[in-house]
């Protein structure tokens, strides 16, 4: 979290996001007459129904944080700051912007850009897209998964303390992934995804072990709401996401590169 460090890792990758899309073009072959798309509308940068497609699946993963969202609410109106205090991250005024560009827009922009925009129109082609979605996924886990040998080369903590935050790091990025995924292909568009991605990072991960310190009242609207947006999600994702209202590029043509 060093500004330095954000910084250079900021360049890096966007150096890496500028060289993929020549990387995906160099393997790519000659649309025929009847196809006709552009690289870059497989890659999800085009106008058509661009404002479903940046508006729904955000709502939709907004939907699935109503827990959080409440949580995050209560702690908003509590004047005492007493729950949940310990999760707030504290900065100094000079790191937080770079703090903020990093982790809502670089780091969302680029990981979709390339674990999504760039990497799916390679794996559609020979996998299918349902293949696709799980296998894709895969590749974000283990980008997560890096900070270990920094650990294990300075031997900050044991073993166990390294590796087990890794692979609970590795299984919920890749989950997350996979619905990243979902929306790409089925909305053939970018912008849904980087917005999802985004507001994620906001969220973090659901701090389930803070609800106990919350009132029994409240406690029970959060359990509620937390079950009740994982089932709205998941009962609205598919009909919301129907590639017919997007036009996805992805069930129209599968045919974009020679693998």
């Amino acid at each position: 979290d060093h500004p330095v460090t954000i910084k250079q890792r900021i360049v890096s990758v966007l150096a890496v996001s500028v060289m993929c899309p020549f990387a995906l073009l160099f393997i790519a072959e000659d649309a025929t007459e009847s196809q006709g798309y552009s690289m870059w509308q497989y890659l999800g940068l085009r106008r058509e129904a661009i404002i479903p497609a940046a508006v729904l699946p955000l709502l939709v993963t907004m939907i699935l944080f109503l827990g959080p969202l409440y949580m995050t609410y209560l702690d908003y109106w509590n004047e005492s700051d007493t729950v949940c205090q310990g999760k707030k991250f504290r900065v100094t005024p000079s790191t937080v912007h770079i703090l903020w560009l990093r982790n809502y827009i670089v780091a969302p922009f680029t990981e979709e850009f390339v674990f999504r925009a760039c990497m799916l129109p390679l794996l559609t082609p020979c996998l299918g897209t349902t293949s696709s979605i799980f296998i894709c996924p895969l590749f974000f886990g283990v980008a997560h998964i890096h900070h270990v040998s920094e650990k294990l080369r300075f031997r900050k903590r044991g073993d166990e303390s390294i590796w087990l935050p890794a692979i609970f790091q590795f299984f919920y990025t890749s989950i997350f992934g996979a619905y990243s995924a979902f929306l790409f292909i089925r909305t053939g568009h970018l912008i849904g995804p980087f917005l999802s991605h985004a507001f994620c990072n906001i969220m973090g991960f659901p701090e389930l072990e803070m609800i106990p310190q919350y009132p029994p009242n409240q406690r029970a609207i959060i359990w509620t709401l937390l079950v009740l947006g994982l089932v709205m999600c998941v009962a609205l994702l598919a009909p919301v996401t129907n590639p017919d209202y997007y036009e996805s590029l992805f069930y129209v043509d599968q045919q974009l590169v020679k693998v």
